[in-house]
């Protein structure tokens, strides 16, 4: 007979992974922070006039994130980086007084050390998010934070998104001198949120046939509603299409019929706000919508899952992505399948 302890359990690493956020984020809350604010207050000296973010994946979310952090709160213009301009057809674009913020969790992708290497030679103050301190991303940029998540084993990244989210918060919110404060609460919150497992497994039942999945916000859950469509997609193997409620709008509104699954993450604040024609549409089109939000949201859809209120709207994606993630797991759990280890994928992606 095999030892049990020896016997690979279909989601064990994933499950262990994302139970450890509540600490990840209590420990960059204790001991990351003072790094984060030291390194911001010696780039808010170089008074950096435009940030670029530059990433792939789960990681470019996170990237997406920050973009809006920056331009919301510090005012100042954010783009993300195409890689390929300067690895592929070898673009020298003049970047004196530009931050360029690399976002990566092993910090080993030949592309993002040639950009950020560039970057640098191009003169933009480079600073490197990473999970690996001695990498070779954080060995080229002239600034690290060292996102402090620990070894991450699963292939489909929980702990380490959630753990960059934070950081890049308490770097925005150093840059333009905040305390941040509303990040505070979010150890305990998530823990809480992580506890209703239950929850979403009853919700996973929705989507264990399901063909293809839309999944839509505004705002600062626009992030969310990407990585969500990536887990679901790189665990799951459904097909997951994530858009902007604006651009839903804009055409792709018409493949959505009373069959189609929706998932809207929906923010308490104006993102959420922006988005409520957006859902106003879809239950008009009889779509079975299913909203991550607050209860009244929830109560307003086919189903969903309400998550805690009075949490700022600009750290409410470190929250929003946690039912998201669980969801994923359970529905691949559901169709037999092991979401550790995805086919076809490698836990660090080598592209150039």
């Amino acid at each position: 007979m095999s030892d049990p302890q020896t016997v690979s359990v279909p989601g064990r690493i994933m499950a262990a992974e994302m139970a450890e956020q509540p600490a990840v984020l209590q420990r960059i809350l204790d001991e990351g922070a003072p790094k984060i604010r030291e390194i911001a207050a010696e780039i808010a000296t170089r008074n950096p006039r435009f940030v670029l973010l530059t990433a792939r994946g789960t990681s470019d979310n996170a990237a997406l994130y920050a973009k809006y952090l920056v331009e919301i709160l510090l005012g100042k213009p954010a783009g993300l980086t195409s890689m390929s301009t300067t690895t592929a057809y070898g673009a020298k674009p003049d970047l004196t007084d530009v931050l360029v913020i690399t976002v990566s969790q092993s910090g080993g992708s030949p592309d993002l050390v040639a950009s950020t290497k560039a970057a640098r030679e191009a003169g933009a103050v480079t600073l490197a998010v990473t999970n690996n301190a001695s990498s070779p991303l954080a060995e080229v940029s002239e600034f690290h934070i060292d996102v402090l998540a620990g070894p991450e084993k699963a292939l489909p990244a929980t702990k380490t998104y959630t753990a960059e989210l934070l950081a890049l918060y308490l770097l925005i919110e150093g840059l333009r001198g905040g305390d941040g404060s509303a990040a505070k609460e979010l150890p305990a919150l998530a823990a809480g949120v992580l506890a209703r497992q239950a929850e979403v497994k009853a919700l996973a039942e929705r989507y264990r046939f399901a063909q293809r999945l839309v999944i839509t916000s505004r705002g600062y859950g626009y992030p969310t509603a990407r990585e969500a469509a990536l887990k679901l997609m790189e665990t799951t193997y459904i097909p997951a299409s994530p858009f902007s409620g604006a651009d839903l709008l804009h055409g792709p509104l018409a493949m959505v019929d009373n069959v189609s699954p929706v998932i809207a993450i929906v923010p308490d604040g104006k993102g959420g706000e922006a988005l409520q024609p957006v859902l106003d549409r879809l239950r008009g089109r009889g779509a079975d919508l299913v909203v991550v939000g607050q209860q009244a949201q929830v109560d307003a859809a086919s189903a969903g899952f309400a998550l805690p209120a009075g949490v700022p709207e600009e750290v409410q994606p470190i929250l929003e992505i946690l039912p998201l993630q669980l969801l994923a797991y359970e529905v691949t759990i559901a169709r037999g399948q092991d979401p550790d280890a995805p086919r076809a994928l490698a836990k660090v992606t080598e592209t150039r």
